[in-house]
C-alpha cells in the first residue's frame, strides 16, 4: 500500500461526542482532538438547539458514526429504514464513516443490551448478507466492530474466526476496538496478542479505546464509565507497533471526569501516536 494514511477516514486522536460534554467542550473546543464520533440513534431528527450544537462540532472536527441498534445479527428483519436514515444523516453532516457492533440487540423488541451471535457458518452467511444491503444502500463501505461478549452462544467457531469470516465474506471494513480484546481474552481466556496479531491490517479503519470495570480478577465489564487501563494501554502500544499510529477514538459514556482529566487520555494517545510515526520515519 504506498499510503497507509489513504485507508483511514481521519487521522490522529478522537474523542467520542456525548451531550453531558457537549456543553463543556463547546466552551472551550479542545485542539487535542482531532475528530469525534456520534451514534446516530442519539441524533437524528434532533431538531432545535440540540442540533445547532451538533452543527457548531461537525463544522469543526471531522465526524465518524458508531451505530448502537442497527442488530446485524438479529433474527428480525433488516431495519432499512434506519439505514438510509442513517445515509442522509451522513450526508448532511459530512460523516466520513459508519460502524457498527457485530451483535444484534433485538428481534421483536429492543433488549438493551449487545447480544453475542453464535459462531456459526451459518451466521457468518447471515450477517455477511445483510452486511452487503447496509452497504448497497449506504453507498459505501461500513466497518463493524469486535464486541464484548459474555456468555458465547455457540462456539464451533472461535470468536476471532467468525469476526474474520465475516470481514471476508461481507467483504467490509473493521473497527478494532481495543478494550474489548483485552476484556474477552480475560474473561474467555485467550491471548490478546495474537488476536492482534491476526487481524486484517488492510481492513483497519481506526480503533476504540475505553476503560472497564473489574468484576473479579478473571471477568471484566465492558462499561466505558472509567479510565483507560494498563492493559489496554499496552495492547495499544502493541497495535501500533503491529499496524503504525492507527486512529484511535476514545470512549467514555458516564463516570465523566474533569474535562482536562478526560482529554489527558486523548493526549496520552497523541503522544504514543507520534512516538511510533517518529519511529517509522527514523526507520525509513
Amino acid at each position: 500500500m504506498s499510503d497507509p494514511q489513504s485507508q483511514y477516514p481521519v487521522h490522529g486522536a478522537g474523542l467520542g461526542l456525548r451531550r453531558p460534554l457537549v456543553n463543556k467542550l463547546m466552551a472551550d473546543p479542545p485542539a487535542d482532538v482531532d475528530f469525534m464520533e456520534i451514534a446516530p440513534e442519539n441524533w437524528i431528527h434532533v431538531g432545535g438547539a440540540l442540533a445547532k450544537k451538533l452543527r457548531f462540532f461537525t463544522e469543526r472536527y471531522p465526524f465518524l458514526l458508531h451505530g448502537l441498534s442497527l442488530s446485524i445479527g438479529s433474527p428480525a428483519p433488516l431495519d432499512e429504514q434506519l439505514v438510509r436514515d442513517i445515509r442522509d444523516f451522513m450526508a448532511e453532516h459530512q460523516i466520513r464513516m459508519y460502524s457498527e457492533h457485530l451483535s444484534y440487540c433485538g428481534d421483536d423488541g429492543h433488549l438493551y443490551d449487545l447480544m453475542p451471535i453464535p459462531f456459526t457458518d451459518d451466521a457468518v452467511h447471515y450477517v455477511a448478507d445483510r452486511v452487503r444491503r447496509v452497504q448497497d444502500i449506504l453507498g459505501q463501505r461500513m466497518a463493524l466492530e469486535n464486541v464484548s461478549y459474555y456468555a458465547p452462544t455457540d462456539s464451533s467457531m472461535t470468536e476471532k474466526e467468525f469476526l474474520l469470516a465475516v470481514l471476508d465474506e461481507a467483504d467490509c471494513d473493521l473497527m478494532l476496538d481495543i478494550n474489548n480484546i483485552v476484556v474477552n481474552s480475560i474473561n474467555h481466556k485467550y491471548d490478546a496478542s495474537d488476536f492482534l496479531r491476526d487481524m486484517p491490517a488492510e481492513k483497519i479503519r481506526y480503533f476504540h479505546l475505553a476503560g472497564h470495570y473489574v468484576e473479579a480478577e478473571d471477568l471484566r465489564i465492558d462499561t466505558h464509565g472509567a479510565a483507560v487501563d494498563d492493559q489496554a494501554w499496552q495492547l495499544l502500544e502493541d497495535a501500533y507497533q503491529l499496524f503504525g499510529p492507527v486512529p484511535t477514538l476514545l470512549e467514555r459514556d458516564f463516570n465523566f471526569p474533569p474535562m482536562d482529566e478526560l482529554l489527558g487520555e486523548v493526549r496520552q494517545i497523541r503522544k504514543l501516536q507520534q512516538r511510533f510515526t517518529a519511529q517509522a520515519v527514523a526507520h525509513g
